[in-house]
């Protein structure tokens, strides 16, 4: 796999002047990770788009700091302007490559389902990640789902049946369905939803006026026993 190398400098503005660095194409970040200190850089904001673009969120990114020897670090918690969708801000968690890591994973879903193509199946989609456990050698950028597989009505994939190798564990149930192409709604079916009889609102409002109604009877009647007690 292709490595991705971003490069970045030792921060020291914080605060509301990082909207100076903004200004200036710039991307304030920070390196954390366990056991290690916190440490601000500045990223170029274009080479931070093309590294993201290609890594996302679990892939390992080679990460210069001042020309130093290379970090591997994951790109993590990216903030947004919520107007230009830009990052303002990115976290780069630093990675141990002895200690396994739990993360989330894309599905990414091939091929074209015989079902569908075919029978006129409905495809429905429960997933489209899913949580990883593994070492940072044993990490993939996505995991394949080859919609081929699904010939018939009902069939699914599961996920015990993605493609991953022994060093990745999944940390969802082996028989959760990801995708299953579904039977269409017949004709008769869709027809007898759309006669079925809505609920008479008028009917519902006159019961619920005589249940108001007798209830202040029945608290007239005890406070008119009441009186007749006290005479």
């Amino acid at each position: 796999m292709e490595t991705i190398t971003l490069n970045a400098t030792t921060r020291t503005i914080k605060g509301k002047q990082v909207k100076q660095l903004r200004e200036e194409k710039k991307l304030p970040a920070v390196v954390y990770g366990k056991h290690e200190k916190n440490h601000d850089v500045t990223l170029d904001a274009g080479e931070f788009e093309k590294a993201f673009r290609k890594a996302g969120e679990s892939t390992l990114v080679d990460l210069v700091v001042d020309g130093a020897a290379p970090l591997k670090v994951l790109i993590q918690d990216i903030q947004r302007d919520p107007i230009l969708d830009r990052p303002v801000h990115a976290d780069l968690r630093r990675v141990n490559m002895k200690e396994k890591l739990t993360l989330k994973v894309h599905l990414k879903f091939v091929g074209e389902a015989p079902a569908v193509k075919e029978q006129g199946a409905i495809l429905v989609k429960n997933l489209a990640e899913v949580e990883i456990r593994c070492l940072p050698t044993d990490l993939v950028h996505e995991i394949l789902v080859d919609l081929q597989t699904l010939k018939n009505f009902n069939d699914a994939i599961r996920v015990k049946d993605l493609p991953v190798n022994k060093g990745i564990e999944i940390m969802r149930r082996a028989e959760d369905i990801i995708v299953i192409a579904n039977e269409p709604i017949s004709e008769e079916e869709l027809k007898a939803m759309e006669e079925k009889p809505v609920e008479d609102v008028s009917a519902v409002k006159s019961e619920t006026d005589e249940k108001k109604a007798a209830k202040e009877a029945e608290a007239a009647a005890a406070a008119s026993d009441k009186k007749e007690e006290k005479k």
